[in-house]
């Protein structure tokens, strides 16, 4: 039997789902393209230009209207006392997204892909459901989000239902710019990225909160046991399972040969500077938003009343029109958040529908049917709940449920490829990296228990109801119990299967 034909795969390269075709991708042009096989080239700032893009776009998911609900409840109920708090969340997002980061890079692979490699069929099947429901959970919201600014820029004459269908649309846009490039498309969310930034900015200047107590309230941790639950808000909104997802293939957008260790170690310095710069920027529009309602409200009777579909009003009563009516430079920044996380999130379905199935879709019918997936529930809630905040708020709490029960299912598969060397090679995370990795991401998902099980415990009535979800629990921690023992048992599953399938044909 020939040596090659055992090495024969069953699905060539062309058949495969990728990310981005060659093509696509962008050419990162260096000084001497033949240096950089072992060690990585000298620091460029024209190189770290090139390589900005998709960190930025990542960043985009700690800014959707369902961290800026976040960010406001903390404000006004908490005041600047948890900035601690959403400063080392940010940081142990910035530690998870480069975990992902680097997966994507040193395997040229996304998460997606790689899980659907390495589970098989049936744990692969129900991480992809399990991750799809968070996407859609996540994507509701935003939607949301992006119906309410377009409610408040129309004074009220465009209803929620409406919003829901002019976001749907924003699919177009997205398959449009693509058309023209991925630097295109960063570019324009670069330009969203900056509305926020501006939006927030001037709200910040109008409230004018007070520097000494915004510093002291990120320097200084303080924790009460009136404030545990905005506590876990906070850091239950900055780890998104599908952005997990997202920034593996995001970051394949530039070409980098994996092969070569030196080029593998560039891209990855790069991208982590680059990561790092927008998630700083991501962290102060975070704290515009949060010190803003922490200046207004905080102490007040209405503190624990305000939601994002009021906010507005709130802010034009306490602040007044000034040059520029308060409501709109909210409402205006808050449709930049929607719109933007929408378009990723249209982005990050592409990708885990694509990695999963290994499906070789045309662009436009992928877009299409990841739109639908979010779209159709979404006018299904906005029809229901369209006349009533506080059922709009008790939806939000159940989405912000749903989205924690699906961290682990984005963690865990990470957590367990970038500490392999037979996927990794020699980028496999060392010893400390390693035990920081699974520290924070069990600190998440342990403050994400927590959310669970106040949420339930309040929530659940009956013997009936309280069975069902003791069976769902005991299945979920099982689950999530086998995902972790592939830390320690590694085999890979579909690479094991296609060996055997091809020996069989040969012999």
């Amino acid at each position: 039997m020939p040596p090659q034909e055992t090495q024969q795969p069953l699905l060539s390269e062309e058949q495969e789902e990728t990310a981005y075709d060659s093509s696509e991708k962008v050419v990162v042009v260096g000084i001497d393209e033949h240096d950089g096989d072992l060690e990585a080239p000298p620091f460029s700032w024209r190189k770290l230009w090139l390589f900005t893009g998709p960190g930025f776009l990542m960043s985009i998911a700690f800014l959707d209207p369902g961290n800026l609900e976040g960010d406001l409840q903390s404000g006004a109920i908490a005041g600047y006392s948890l900035l601690w708090l959403l400063m080392w969340a940010t940081a142990m997002g910035l530690l998870i997204q480069l975990l992902s980061a680097r997966l994507g890079v040193a395997t040229g692979r996304h998460l997606a892909e790689l899980c659907r490699e390495e589970y098989p069929t049936w744990a692969r099947i129900v991480l992809w459901l399990m991750t799809e429901v968070a996407l859609i959970g996540a994507d509701i919201q935003e939607v949301i989000g992006s119906a309410i600014a377009i409610r408040i820029l129309s004074n009220g004459v465009v209803p929620l239902w409406a919003g829901v269908v002019i976001t749907a649309f924003d699919c177009f846009i997205f398959l449009f710019l693509e058309n023209y490039g991925v630097r295109k498309l960063e570019a324009f969310f670069g330009v969203l990225i900056g509305v926020m930034a501006l939006s927030f900015a001037w709200m910040f200047g109008e409230a004018k909160p007070n520097g000494v107590d915004v510093l002291v309230g990120i320097l200084v941790p303080k924790l009460s046991s009136r404030t545990i639950q905005q506590a876990v808000g906070v850091v239950g909104c900055v780890i998104m399972p599908h952005n997990v997802y997202l920034h593996s293939a995001l970051v394949q957008s530039r070409r980098v040969d994996p092969s070569k260790k030196g080029r593998v170690q560039e891209a990855l310095n790069y991208y982590s500077i680059e990561s790092t710069i927008a998630l700083i920027v991501s962290f102060v529009i975070n704290i515009f938003v949060t010190t803003v309602f922490a200046k207004g409200f905080y102490g007040t009777e209405i503190a624990n009343s305000i939601g994002l579909v009021n906010a507005g009003q709130y802010l034009q009563e306490k602040y007044g029109g000034g040059l520029f009516p308060i409501l709109y430079i909210w409402g205006i920044g808050l449709l930049a958040a929607g719109q933007s996380s929408t378009i990723t999130g249209t982005y990050a379905g592409q990708f885990i529908m694509g990695g999963f199935l290994n499906l070789r879709l045309k662009k436009w019918m992928r877009a299409l049917i990841t739109r639908s997936f979010a779209i159709i529930p979404t006018m299904i809630v906005a029809l229901i709940f369209d006349t009533s905040e506080e059922s709009l708020d008790v939806l939000n709490e159940w989405l912000n449920v749903l989205q924690s029960v699906q961290i682990p299912f984005a963690l865990v598969p990470l957590l367990c490829l970038v500490s392999k060397e037979q996927i990794m090679g020699s980028f496999r995370i060392g010893p400390v990296l390693k035990i920081i990795s699974w520290l924070v991401a069990a600190l998440v998902i342990v403050i994400n228990g927590y959310l669970l099980l106040e949420f339930f415990s309040s929530e659940v009535n009956g013997a009936v109801f309280a069975t069902v979800v003791c069976v769902l629990t005991a299945a979920y921690v099982a689950f999530v119990l086998y995902l972790i023992s592939r830390a320690i048992t590694y085999t890979p599953w579909q690479r094991l299967t296609r060996s055997k399938t091809v020996a069989t044909t040969v012999n």
